[in-house]
């Protein structure tokens, strides 16, 4: 029996009760609940209802599926059947019938078990589909706000006709903009479970930065140990990525560009209860006496055969060592030349080899000719307020799988494998003496979707450009590439004269 109006009346109304700015908003979504038509039925084509799922991880990442109809990156979600008894359990059978993951294995977040933790207010136009006889026609995406267990290992079965992948994605990477506008307000102010992050530092020569506690017991964890920088949550952070940040700013005056998830461990608390400390890898090769330690007694960097002789959690220990086993020597960054004695100490490489960069690049044209470029942000740290084509660094994949995973990522474009066509290689520098970098350049001959600002923290504009009519700012080898492309070159080198 399809959910009745009067429910889905109640459960709209109680959320406008906490979001009446909404309400005019809404009124199509209203209006739709005061005619007689079943607002559950797909085939009611004036508009009906769908439900989604919004699932947060213990990291604070928000799951997301690459939908095989639309091309887009959404979360979990669909419509409701006639066997659900609430709008709520409808949200979680698509979550397990897309994702794999049963309802057993999240929580509904507190103070909204039954009421929805977004409605798209953004409503949006659902394409004819000819072949299932269905005319264009409208969603009202109600969302419903979850948290995956903390100790939850749920393998991910995907429904392949409707889901082609998954993805988790910081709440600031969220897509939808009104979703991500109420978890960066929410998310981690009233969370259901505390949560510690702790930054897991590397250096070029495989060592990992430690930090010497203070001996008080009773007062700290692990007092007069050896462990990672870090600490707990506070009301200000927005997210668990905003925790480790602010540690590291607040202890020792240290800031890290680039810091990933590594995973979740469990560690004690001051008072000896154990709780989950989300672990944030990152690249650092400086010197740790320049630094200013706030708390504890000094920072040292250690390598992973050096642990032994330290007093050091065993948690912590095998942290350390199961992250060097996952990465190989060639994979950690080449320290630049002309650094200040002393902050340098890296060996020579064997046989003067050196580590290249590998970069990925979409050189995207359409049948007229023009060439996709984005402006970069003014506040980027490589080339602001520049035109570059769509591109980023391989981490541990293949450049093809980078490159359809950044033009997705980046852009919303979803490109097929077999579709693709590797036609210029560049070997380059930023400046005389940086790291060497590789740029392999592919030409998609088909896709899917036309490009959109999902990083509008990276690219502030995606443009189509004549090529032989270039914008004045643009990265200088992309502009060597792209007359070595016209020329039919396959390779070019730029600055290292």
């Amino acid at each position: 029996m399809p959910l009745s109006h009067s429910h889905i009346r109640t459960t709209v109304e109680t959320y406008l009760a906490r979001h009446p700015h909404e309400r005019s908003q809404l009124g199509g979504l209203l209006e739709a609940l005061d005619r007689p038509t079943d607002i559950t039925s797909r085939s009611t084509f004036s508009g009906h209802i769908t439900c989604g799922a919004i699932v947060v991880d213990q990291l604070g990442r928000v799951l997301h599926v690459l939908h095989v109809a639309s091309g887009k990156i959404l979360a979990p979600g669909g419509h409701a059947e006639p066997e659900d008894e609430s709008l709520a359990e409808a949200a979680l059978r698509e979550l397990h019938e897309e994702t794999g993951i049963p309802p057993q294995a999240v929580t509904p977040w507190p103070a909204y078990e039954t009421v929805p933790f977004d409605i798209d207010i953004d409503i949006h136009d659902i394409d004819a589909h000819p072949g299932k006889d269905e005319p264009a026609h409208q969603h009202f995406d109600l969302r419903f706000l979850f948290r995956l267990h903390t100790a939850t290992e749920v393998p991910m079965v995907l429904q392949e006709e409707e889901a082609a992948g998954i993805e988790w994605r910081p709440v600031d990477r969220v897509t939808s903009p009104s979703l991500r506008e109420k978890l960066l307000k929410v998310t981690y102010a009233a969370g259901p479970e505390a949560a510690n992050a702790s930054a897991l530092i590397y250096n070029d020569r495989g060592e990992y930065l430690l930090h010497l506690r203070d001996y008080f017991p009773g007062q700290i964890r692990e007092p007069g140990m050896w462990s990672l920088l870090g600490g707990g949550r506070e009301p200000q952070d927005a997210t668990l990525d905003h925790t480790v940040r602010r540690e590291l700013d607040e202890e020792a005056g240290l800031h890290i560009a680039d810091l990933t998830p590594f995973g979740v461990e469990e560690g004690a608390d001051d008072v000896g209860t154990t709780v989950p400390i989300a672990i944030y890898a990152g690249f650092w090769n400086g010197d740790p006496r320049d630094l200013h330690l706030t708390e504890g007694v000094m920072l040292a960097w250690f390598a992973p055969s050096d642990l032994h002789r330290l007093r050091i959690a065993p948690t912590t220990s095998a942290l350390v060592r199961r992250h060097a086993a996952s990465r190989t020597a060639d994979t950690y960054p080449a320290p630049r030349t002309g650094a200040s004695p002393g902050k340098e100490r890296r060996p020579a490489p064997p046989s003067g080899a050196v580590p290249n960069v590998i970069g990925v690049h979409l050189y995207l044209e359409r049948p007229d000719g023009t060439v996709l470029l984005g402006l970069r942000h003014p506040d980027s740290e490589f080339a602001p307020s520049t035109w570059h084509v769509l591109a980023g660094h391989c981490e541990q994949e293949s450049a093809i799988t980078c490159l359809i995973r950044e033009a997705r990522e980046e852009a919303g474009l979803l490109i097929q494998a077999q579709d693709v066509d590797l036609v210029h290689v560049v070997h380059h520098v930023d400046q005389a003496g940086d790291q060497p970098r590789m740029g392999l350049f592919f030409r998609a001959r088909t896709w899917t979707g036309e490009p959109e600002l999902r990083e509008p923290h990276k690219c502030t504009q995606w443009k189509f450009w004549d090529p032989t009519a270039l914008p004045k700012d643009l990265v200088p080898y992309t502009r060597v590439v792209i007359e070595g492309i016209l020329a039919r070159r396959l390779y070019s080198e730029t600055e290292w004269a």
